[in-house]
């Protein structure tokens, strides 16, 4: 755990008990802090005095007392509407701070020989994979990388800092809403699509959001930053512009005078006097795609702004075992794979994997985000049948109606089930994908959670094969 330095004896609300909340109230009073906990759930304010902090209810609680609100990333900061914890904080003139701010700040009250250095990383799609990526390649290069954020661990949950350690720290746009004490030594921006406009008003609002990543760097950092779409692209035009830290643009459609990018899946570093090439991806089974191209290209520009040398960042790349819940191979019964891509939350998370395989039984459906899967049309010709799920089901079978087969499922075990006999009685190589292009939370607390479910009803399948077998 990192105590959180900077709030000794001070007065902190937090709300929101999930995993952040918890974590981030117990590394303020690791560092002297006097918290006041609430969250509107009654299984989680028993969560947290269970694990002894003490439970206020904030709703009639004295806000003058308080110095910050620690709020919760899930909670709305200004849309659709700020949260009633928003609107009393600021009525009190109290800050509101998130877990990321926390960190940032305890890090800047260290001593600058226990100061580590810090990846930021973020984008519409990817930053999971990338930041695992990163990960991998400091860890094989004999660096002391920490990975959190919105990935694994909250940050503060990860082990206190010392100045030879790297934080490889994913950041979504709701994180990066309540932060702006960060300095990341390298910082990345990978792509941008609409995503979470219910939140950040338009996409005006999320673009800003993302941009916040770069705040506070100085000559000193890197900004890496994917221009394969144009949102991204304006934004490295603007920081290229203001010429303040060092900028290495990447992408995976084109080649560059200057940065990294793939082409074909030959990634190449053009960061010195001239292009060189550095790695096969073809060859990384755990990076195939063009998606994953970009990927490669961000963490091996992140990796070598924080200090690995070119080869051994391109070495790390072809060893890296991939993400959980990402393009995930769980099994293989007989001729039908089955790939757990939970993570595909959007329809443009979704595009990454359809575009990248050959025809599939697609398992889709969850809660819908804006534009539900019309993006994807271009896509519908390589759907051998799709199995429905959740809130957006109905919606999804019209859309699908005319182009593949469609069964309505509900659940993930009987989607999986179906979908499997349909796969196995084509009698070839088949390929069972879930790739919800939808948020989880109608039917689960997150992607993970619904990726293990797929990863359950696959190995169930295992022993209903070998019955039908034994005839």
């Amino acid at each position: 755990m990192i105590p959180v330095r900077g709030f000794e004896g001070k007065r902190v609300a937090v709300f929101g008990l999930a995993r952040t909340g918890l974590t981030a109230a117990h590394a303020l009073v690791a560092g002297g802090a006097e918290v006041a906990l609430w969250d509107e759930k009654p299984e989680a304010r028993a969560a947290a005095e269970a694990e002894g902090l003490p439970v206020v209810d904030l709703t009639v609680a004295d806000w003058d007392g308080f110095d910050a609100l620690l709020l919760s990333p899930g909670v709305p900061l200004t849309h659709p509407a700020p949260h009633w914890t928003v609107e009393k904080a600021r009525a009190a003139g109290v800050e509101i701070v998130g877990d990321v701010e926390l960190f940032a700040r305890s890090v800047n009250a260290a001593p600058p020989w226990k100061r580590p250095k810090i990846a930021a990383i973020t984008g519409t799609n990817g930053k999971s994979t990338t930041t695992a990526l990163l990960g991998h390649i400091l860890r094989e290069a004999g660096k002391d990388a920490r990975i959190g954020g919105n990935i694994g661990l909250g940050v503060l949950g990860l082990e206190d800092m010392h100045g030879g350690a790297v934080y490889v720290l994913e950041l979504s746009s709701y994180q990066l809403d309540l932060t702006s004490s960060l300095k990341a030594d390298a910082a990345v921006l990978l792509n941008v699509s609409p995503d979470h406009l219910e939140r950040h008003g338009d996409m005006d609002g999320y673009v800003a959001a993302k941009r916040r990543v770069f705040l506070n760097q100085g000559k000193d950092d890197t900004a890496v930053i994917g221009v394969d779409d144009p949102w991204c692209q304006r934004i490295c035009t603007e920081i290229m512009a203001a010429n303040g830290r060092t900028i290495r643009p990447i992408s995976a459609g084109r080649a560059m005078g200057r940065g990294v990018y793939a082409l074909q899946g030959i990634l190449y570093d053009a960061t010195g006097e001239r292009a060189v090439e550095v790695a096969d991806l073809t060859r990384a089974r755990a990076l195939t795609g063009r998606h994953n191209w970009q990927n490669a290209a961000a963490a091996y520009a992140a990796a070598m702004a924080l200090g690995v040398s070119a080869q051994d960042a391109a070495t790390a790349l072809m060893t890296f075992p991939g993400l959980a819940h990402r393009m995930e191979e769980v099994a293989q019964i007989g001729r039908v794979r089955f790939i757990n891509d939970s993570k595909a939350t959007n329809a443009d998370a979704a595009r990454q994997a359809m575009s990248a395989l050959p025809r599939f039984y697609w398992i889709a459906g969850g809660q819908p985000k804006a534009g539900g899967i019309e993006p994807l049309r271009e896509f519908f010709p390589k759907v051998e049948k799709a199995y429905l799920i959740g809130e957006a089901a109905p919606e999804f079978a019209k859309l699908l109606k005319g182009s593949a087969s469609v069964s309505l499922c509900g659940d993930i075990a009987s989607a999986t089930e179906e979908a499997y006999r349909d796969a196995a009685a084509s009698g070839g190589d088949a390929i069972v994908l879930l790739s919800p292009a939808c948020a989880s939370f109608d039917q689960f607390p997150d992607f993970e959670a619904r990726g293990e479910a797929f990863r359950a009803a696959v190995e169930q399948l295992v022993p209903q094969r070998a019955r039908e077998a034994r005839g």
